[in-house]
């Protein structure tokens, strides 16, 4: 097989599988934040207090932060593609059946079973991105992955207030969950297979030839536990707006639901946008210095989410809450790029797998804590506990160092693939 002919393989696998990924993240985002869209009227449904709203969103976010590690580990056991549909038709199932919760009981337990099937999606996706992209390239096809995330986030309430209104919140969710069976057929149909090591590595030669690093290694890496905290700081941002923002625009601020899932969803899209620049950021300018973009864009969201809280109008509410989340956005790849370029990438589920369940225990806190918050005080509160994480993160940012060496995982095979 000839370069031309090599080179336009490559081409069509990264693109294929930049794009399958991206679609599925969309509808993973989806249904993960059309429950913060039908609180208002699953609580009111219900019976539930906004303590227990908050509780019912937790409960996938604890289910889901305790299984990435196991996700990433089966990843790398049986590779991404199993994992990848199997993950998708499985919480697609359990999305459906949200829409025959009864209770509060039925219902958590539900959420937390979705997010169990959720869980095995984040290490089989960057493990089909380490294996299906060059290094070259890597970065901002993360950033495109996890733009998605936002993207997702940003269509759900475009997508699922107008859904509610029209046929109740129950039928919503059977809807959503039809478009992920769908996919997941899409992807086991269309996902090519892995490329060759020599393409996927910057040195695979070395690769090869160097001592294998275990799971136990990678789970022992102070770097990567660093990584983990940061996200954790880092997503209670997202966690918070795309739980709580609906509820206050509806109930604080009289919005219809259609016009509050509007005024939500134009921060998350603004979001979506950003990351894709942080991620072509990085490529240019941040690649091996990560904290020169990350601590001053989180400083800036920060002071914006201060004047937001401080917003008199709905208007100039959403126009702070887009700039905070646009510059939060920017440091989305600076945060995970680094991790997803230094592991290796026999490893990367299990590596990914740490540090997002480090970024899910923001999905945990942030709806249960700023639940806590409205309730018992009042919205400015809750907001309020955004600033501080937002803080949090850029200090933690500004002692971490962004050097693949610095994982350590105890052998070279860490810095082969940087």
């Amino acid at each position: 097989m000839n370069r031309e002919i090599d080179d336009a393989a490559v081409l069509r696998t990264s693109t294929i599988t930049i794009a399958l990924l991206m679609g599925v993240y969309v509808i993973d985002y989806i249904d993960r934040v059309m429950i913060g869209v039908a609180l208002p009227f699953l609580g009111a449904d219900l019976g539930l207090d906004k303590t227990q709203q908050g509780l019912v969103v937790s409960a996938f976010a604890i289910a889901y932060m305790v299984f990435q590690v196991p996700g990433g580990l089966l990843a790398d056991r049986f590779g991404a593609r199993p994992l990848l549909v199997t993950s998708l038709v499985a919480w697609s199932v359990f999305t459906a059946a949200t829409g025959l919760a009864g209770g509060l009981v039925a219902l958590l337990a539900v959420r937390a079973l979705f997010g169990v099937a959720q869980a095995l999606f984040p290490g089989a996706s960057f493990k089909a991105l380490a294996e299906r992209t060059p290094p070259g390239i890597r970065n901002r096809s993360a950033g495109l992955m996890l733009a998605s995330n936002s993207l997702g986030a940003g269509i759900a309430p475009l997508l699922v207030a107008p859904i509610i209104v029209a046929i109740g919140w129950r039928h919503a969710f059977w809807v959503v969950a039809l478009g992920g069976v769908v996919l997941g057929l899409l992807m086991w149909r269309l996902l090519p297979p892995p490329l060759p090591r020599e393409v996927t590595e910057l040195d695979a030669a070395a690769a090869g030839a160097a001592p294998r690093v275990g799971p136990g290694q990678v789970l022992r890496s102070g770097a990567v536990w660093r990584y983990a905290a940061l996200f954790a700081c880092f997503n209670m941002l997202n966690y918070g707006m795309i739980t709580w923002v609906p509820s206050y625009l509806y109930e604080a601020r009289g919005l219809s639901l259609v016009a509050a899932g509007l005024s939500s969803a134009v921060p998350l899209l603004i979001t979506a946008v950003s990351a894709v620049v942080g991620g072509w950021l990085m490529s240019r300018w941040f690649d091996d210095r990560a904290r020169l973009l990350v601590v001053p864009v989180l400083a800036v969201s920060a002071v914006l989410l201060v004047l937001m809280l401080r917003a008199e109008s709905t208007t100039a509410f959403t126009v702070f809450q887009s700039l905070a989340m646009a510059f939060s956005g920017l440091a989305t790849i600076g945060i995970l790029g680094m991790p997803i370029r230094a592991l290796p990438r026999e490893l990367i589920g299990s590596g990914m797998g740490l540090v997002n369940t480090g970024g899910q225990v923001a999905g945990v806190l942030a709806p249960l804590v700023m639940g806590w918050l409205a309730e018992e005080f009042d919205f400015g509160a809750a907001f309020g506990f955004l600033v501080a994480t937002t803080v949090a993160a850029a200090l933690i940012a500004l002692v971490t160092s962004s050097r693949p060496a610095d994982l350590r995982l105890g052998t070279p095979t860490a810095e082969v693939a940087s």
